[in-house]
């Protein structure tokens, strides 16, 4: 009797510690957009902004990293996709692994002005003419799985350099 309560309780124990409460799962989308390509960021994007009145979108991260696919997730719903659409041209670049000395495509964030990559995910926003107007911020995104929808709804608003429709 002893030795089947101690195995219940043992069982309950190990079961509350392989479980994950549904209020600690993260409330986020992810996705996996980072291939790896061999122009990573042509000029197209930058030609298709200038046509259009947009800026450029590049997110700078990888599919290992649980920071760049939430941002990526969160990019792929419907309210983000209706910004993008209206407000950029969204390049996703591959960055591999910066922090430790695997980083790939890193000539495209230094392109723009982003000399340096201490991880992922990085987001730079860019004019039509291929200036960037967040390099103060374009590194602070290595915490995007954290960040509320709101709060990257409204950076990426003014980002735009529009007011919210």
């Amino acid at each position: 009797m002893i030795r089947a309560a101690i195995a219940a309780s043992l069982a309950l124990a190990l079961a509350a510690c392989a479980t994950t409460p549904e209020s600690a799962a993260p409330a986020r989308p992810d996705a996996r957009s980072y291939a790896v390509t061999a122009d990573a960021m042509g000029d197209a994007a930058l030609a298709r902004a200038a046509a259009n009145g947009k800026r450029v979108l590049v997110v700078l991260g990888a599919n290992w990293c649980h920071d760049s696919t939430a941002l990526a997730g969160w990019l792929e719903t419907p309210r983000f996709t209706g910004l993008v659409a209206e407000r950029y041209e969204l390049v996703f670049v591959n960055v591999g692994m910066p922090q430790t000395g695997d980083g790939h495509n890193l000539a495209v964030p230094q392109r723009f002005g982003l000399a340096e990559m201490k991880g992922t995910p990085g987001l730079l926003v860019l004019t039509a003419e291929g200036k960037a107007v967040n390099l103060d911020t374009a590194a602070s995104w290595r915490n995007a799985a954290s960040r509320s929808e709101e709060a990257i709804y409204a950076e990426l608003t003014a980002l735009a350099g529009r007011p919210a429709p």
